[in-house]
């Protein structure tokens, strides 16, 4: 049986799970005017301070998990990987295919939560931390049963806290290993970078200040300017000038080969921590 599409004028969303991640989702999705707040819920009744979080934007705070489910078209499930199975067997007798039902739980396989959920109407999406300032790497990847609806009105949630793309769900080890690790290894870049400064002889403040921003601007050219990241470099490198000396150094010590270990090592975990 078809099942019937979820109209976004009139969608319900549900969280279960209060956490910083949904609590970015929901922000990104009033904030963009996708839903009002009125139409959001989730249940946090047992700390206050997620309660207060989430009511400070005015999402309805409700008594438990069964009720957010029974006040939504769309339940995203924001928990830990670890209890995702057993959050979804308590609530399987009202997780009917009516609802559309999303996990952004690490590791946790489309097929281990078909099979928990008692049907395939399931998407699956990677976000990453810089979903709390509206500029979120995701991935997602449909269930059996999930439509071609249900993947816009998804896309629609998700682009409201940056961009998404869609992705077999056998590269998701990968995508972890890269945007799901990769904020951090530009933490530590940035942090580098602005110990560089100082050792050079910038004040602290002002070294932090110039290295945040020039990754920042390096971000945002390498995605707006349609240019290849080499092209931009070279761009820079002038014959003889500071930025090639400073390149040779960089490939000297690897760097290149260190940023790609990462991504592989980082993945390569992803697969072992995932359940078989």
């Amino acid at each position: 049986m078809e099942v019937a599409p979820i109209p976004l004028e009139t969608c319900r969303l549900g969280f279960i799970g209060p956490g910083k991640m949904a609590e970015s989702i929901a922000r990104g999705v009033v904030r963009s005017g996708i839903l009002p707040p009125s139409r959001i819920c989730t249940a946090a009744h047992s700390n206050p301070t997620r309660r207060l979080a989430f009511e400070s934007f005015g999402v309805n705070v409700l008594l438990n998990n069964q009720a957010v489910v029974s006040d939504s078209d769309v339940v995203i499930f924001a928990v830990k990987p670890q209890v995702v199975k057993d959050v979804i067997l308590q609530l399987k007798p009202l997780l009917s295919k009516k609802k559309l039902l999303v996990s952004v739980a690490a590791g946790i396989k489309l097929k281990d939560l078909q099979t928990w959920a008692g049907h395939e109407r399931i998407i699956r999406v990677m976000p990453n931390t810089p979903a709390a300032v509206g500029e979120a790497a995701s991935a997602m990847s449909l269930g059996v049963a999930a439509t071609e609806k249900d993947e816009e009105l998804i896309s629609s949630v998700f682009g409201s806290i940056g961009k998404i793309w869609k992705a077999d769900e056998k590269y998701f080890d990968a995508i972890t290993g890269l945007s799901g690790s990769g904020p951090a290894y530009i933490f530590l870049a940035i942090e580098a970078l602005a110990d560089g400064g100082v050792a050079a002889g910038l004040p602290r403040e002002l070294a932090l200040g110039l290295a945040s921003q020039t990754v920042l601007g390096a971000a945002t050219m390498a995605t707006n300017s349609g240019k290849h990241p080499g092209q931009l470099k070279d761009d820079v490198a002038s014959p003889g000038g500071t930025t090639i000396t400073g390149i040779h150094e960089l490939e000297k010590a690897g760097f290149r080969g260190i940023l790609m270990n990462a991504v592989v090592a980082a993945s390569k975990r992803s697969k072992e921590l995932s359940p078989s």
